[in-house]
């Protein structure tokens, strides 16, 4: 095999961005003054995270990434034991994640974790339904705590009740430990996030090697779709939608929901008539929670929530509205879904001849139909519900910050690491304290000009797929499965930054993530705004794609994405709405333009520019 990519030590920081370093984590640089890390670090296989990452990250939103980093570690190293790999390693270029799976290289300490491995995920596999309930009460309880935590202005001269209730705390160290406990509170909500879920794509993972132990040739999304049709609350804010449009149409105000593009304004002339007050309560209804579901991914402070901008979810209301004024279905076609799956179930079950093995089949895919709906599930109530409240109380300090001079806008704070907050917070209460001036607004201003700049320079630079020597067998579950990083998309990658440019390829290829083959005109939409030029019967390509893109869905004929393997969310939506969907092809947004005719195989992962 032997491919490599370049040496992350060889890459030079972007002329004017020099000193980028002390806008992140120090552990997330390359390092040249440690011998022994340096070596380590040019050893190890790194890849860019684009599934979460399509752009760079700023200094206040590295807080996922972080999180991640020890949550999804900490659960496969030290509490399940996971045999052959250990956690995720981090790193950072010129603003983007680069990440390394740490394997277990010694047969031995694999034989030795399997013990602990067997007793404790076995624990979860055999009590998940109660242990899930559990965990639904524990994040709710953070979302609670999250909602209920208030950030007040600090007061001239505190409330007399201070005093007669002998409080002996003030407003400035109150504002100190609210915004401790935010960041504790984005924290704990990642520690729950990783409890199922690297459980759940083992049972996945398990489950596709028992299967192609028994068939060599069998495509992984076949062993997919043996695992679709399973209906998940991932889906329920698009299922709101589709309600309202329904209600809209009964109550006969279809007119009105068109009267303009702004939500405030149809809420106005809703408002003049019975019907229309009916509507909106049930609107109102909807919103909560399902209406907390970004537009992005979640990962970012500016992927904005439906319930920050309600003209996004009223534009996919009308589009169900069209589609049923046209006398078109607008549900997912789930029974098709399920009788294909158990025709593909049945068809494979049947051909296994030795007892054993079907027994294990038939244990596997119980478990791994078992845990699937967590592994959607978890990303409506942290990536989405939870993150969308978040960034609004970091926007409440910002306010804070922005009253006493410290940024000049409350947008600026993302340019702040939490760690940097938290100093000028100390800054902010203790000059409060004392009647002085602080001296934070003569330092993050400046320093904040200076970092949109570095931002800037990071934007329009391109990060390669991967760095370092590519490793002779990719074996980590999440590898695979989410980021659809295997042996043959490195290749493909590599095959793609060989080519003349990128103009001259007319075929390449990616991960066959839901089958069928369709050939259509190409839109690239990188951003949620796009989506709103979708037409019919496109192509749609993009980086990666989100729940809350769901109406999009039922314009498009098929869906190619830049990352993701055959877990990641377009070709799970795909397959669930029974359209083609090639993932992980590392480079179609840059490789194909808007306006192209292209052929898209999702069963073969073949995509060709005609």
């Amino acid at each position: 095999m032997g491919m490599k990519f370049s040496n992350p030590h060889d890459l030079k920081s972007i002329p004017g961005t020099e000193g980028w370093e002390r806008m992140y984590p120090y552990q997330y640089q390359f390092v040249t003054d440690d011998a022994d890390r340096k070596k380590y670090e040019d050893e190890a296989f790194w890849f860019y995270d684009g599934l979460h990452y399509p752009e760079p990250l700023y200094p206040f939103d590295t807080i996922w990434d972080e999180a991640w980093y020890l949550g999804l570690s900490q659960y496969n190293t030290r509490i399940f034991s996971v045999p052959p790999v250990y956690g995720v390693d981090h790193r950072m270029v010129n603003g983007y994640i680069y990440i390394s799976p740490v394997p277990v290289k010694d047969p031995k300490e694999i034989e030795a974790r399997v013990g602990d491995f067997m007793e404790r995920a076995g624990y979860y596999y055999e009590n998940w339904n109660q242990l899930e309930k559990k965990w639904e009460e524990k994040m709710k309880g953070t979302i609670d705590r999250l909602e209920a935590l208030e950030f007040k202005p600090l007061p001239t001269l505190e409330k007399m009740s201070v005093v007669t209730d002998a409080e002996g705390e003030s407003s400035g160290y109150h504002l100190l430990k609210s915004y401790d406990q935010l960041i504790d509170l984005g924290i704990q909500c990642w520690q729950y996030h990783f409890e199922f879920l690297n459980l759940g794509y083992a049972a996945y993972v398990t489950f596709m090697g028992h299967c192609q132990s028994i068939f060599p040739d069998i495509p992984a999304q076949r062993v997919t779709q043996m695992i679709s049709g399973i209906d998940v609350i991932m889906y329920q804010p698009d299922e709101e939608l589709k309600n309202l449009a329904r209600k809209a149409v009964e109550l006969g105000i279809e007119k009105s929901l068109k009267a303009s593009k702004r939500f405030s304004d149809v809420r106005k002339e809703l408002e003049k008539s019975n019907a229309g007050q009916q509507w909106l309560k049930s609107f109102e209804k909807a919103r909560y929670p399902w209406f907390h579901v970004s537009t992005g991914t979640g990962w970012y402070h500016h992927d904005k929530s439906w319930n920050d901008d309600l003209n996004i979810p009223l534009a996919a209301i009308n589009i169900y509205v069209d589609k049923i004024k046209a006398g078109k279905s607008i549900d997912r076609p789930m029974e098709e879904v399920r009788r294909e799956r158990d025709r593909i179930t049945a068809e494979y079950r049947d051909l296994i001849e030795n007892d054993g093995d079907r027994a294990t089949f038939d244990q596997l895919l119980a478990t791994a139909k078992t845990v699937f709906p967590y592994v959607e599930n978890h990303l409506f109530y942290v990536e989405h519900w939870f993150h969308s409240v978040f960034w609004n109380k970091v926007r409440e300090v910002a306010a804070i910050m922005k009253d006493h001079g410290f940024i000049k806008d409350i947008e600026d704070v993302w340019y702040l690491k939490r760690s940097e907050i938290k100093d000028a917070l100390w800054d902010l209460v203790t000059a409060w304290a004392t009647g002085v001036k602080p001296r934070g607004p003569q330092v993050w201003p400046k320093e904040i000009e200076w970092r949109k700049g570095v931002m800037e320079k990071f934007r329009a630079w391109s990060p390669p797929p991967a760095l370092g020597p590519a490793p002779e067998v990719i074996q980590e579950p999440f590898t695979i499965v989410l980021w659809g990083v295997t042996n043959e998309s490195l290749k493909n990658w590599s095959d793609v930054q060989n080519a003349e440019s990128l103009d001259s390829i007319s075929e390449f290829k990616g991960f066959a993530g839901s089958p069928g083959s369709v050939e259509g005109k190409a839109r690239v939409c990188r951003t949620v705004d796009e989506i709103g030029d979708l037409q019919d019967g496109e192509i749609l390509v993009s980086p990666t794609t989100s729940p809350s893109w769901a109406p999009a869905f039922a314009k498009i004929k098929a869906c190619v994405t830049d990352v993701g393997g055959v877990m990641c969310h377009a070709a799970i939506v795909c397959r669930e709405y029974g359209m083609p969907a090639v993932v992980g092809t590392g480079h179609a947004t840059k490789i194909i333009k808007t306006g192209q005719m292209v052929r898209v195989n999702g069963t073969t992962g073949e995509i060709t520019i005609i």
